[in-house]
């Protein structure tokens, strides 16, 4: 159930430990931290100290898995039976939540990455598997994914809290699903164009496709993407077009009730 507000509440999420330069900056404009889990980027220290400089901000941390695919950054679709994937998340999980407790950091959601990410967008027997993951690291984690029907349906399967997103600096196709990043200008570089995509998003519950189909959507969360150059530019932008919405920029566990969006671990 949402809370009650006379104002809308909005997270705003990014990936983050990915080694593009850009954490610290992002951390001051987010409300989630999305940490890379090692197998598409990062590692141990990173996953430690974005974590810290999450907390110092007050931002929710997430662990963000992926296919086990470090030389193509996880966009690489790899064949694996449901139960190999369950176990390769949960171990991502756990990996993030030992790095984070170290920082006294406990997380609050999970959102998978890159191919991962679209193929359980789409087929319910992958969203299931990062469902039961999540689901057994801690049942109380939120599951972030991609605001179509397929990755809601398995978290309500399993009983997880689940938070949809949107994408103010992604084009979309005409139904509804991401521009594949391997094709041009499936990422959205100009701060301008992405506010008034966001403008369109929180009045009307729109979103423009690639070739200018009004496509409705619904969402928890705007995500940001850490790995484009004008990510900082475009994350300032996203932030400033929410606020000027009227809305709040909230974590995701104030938005859906529940734990506390950046509780600490008792000393």
């Amino acid at each position: 159930m949402r809370m009650a507000s006379t104002a809308r509440r909005i997270d705003i999420n990014a990936d983050l430990g990915e080694g593009y330069g850009t954490d610290e900056a992002l951390l001051a404009i987010v409300s989630s931290a999305n940490i890379a889990c090692g197998f598409h980027a990062g590692d141990a220290q990173t996953m430690r100290a974005v974590s810290l400089i999450a907390a110092q901000n007050k931002v929710a941390v997430g662990a963000h898995p992926s296919f086990d695919d470090l030389g193509n950054f996880g966009r690489t679709v790899m064949k694996m039976s449901m139960d190999e994937l369950e176990s390769l998340i949960a171990y991502q999980i756990g990996v993030l939540t030992e790095a984070a407790a170290e920082s006294g950091v406990a997380l609050t959601h999970v959102k998978p990455h890159g191919a991962l990410y679209n193929v359980a967008s789409e087929d319910e027997a992958h969203a299931l598997a990062i469902g039961r993951a999540i689901r057994a690291a801690d049942p109380k984690l939120i599951y972030l994914g991609f605001t179509g029907p397929v990755m809601r349906r398995a978290a309500d399967k399993l009983g997880l809290a689940f938070a949809s997103e949107a994408f103010p600096d992604r084009h979309y196709t005409d139904d509804g699903q991401l521009t594949p990043r391997p094709e041009p200008l499936s990422v959205i570089n100009n701060p301008v164009e992405v506010t008034e995509r966001v403008k369109r998003m929180m009045q009307d519950g729109m979103v423009p496709s690639a070739s200018g189909k009004l496509i409705p959507i619904e969402f928890d969360s705007l995500c940001v993407h850490g790995d484009e150059p004008t990510a900082v530019m475009v994350g300032r932008a996203v932030r400033r077009a929410v606020e000027d919405a009227g809305a709040v920029v909230a974590p995701l566990s104030e938005i859906l009730g529940g734990a506390s969006a950046h509780s600490r671990i008792s000393a």
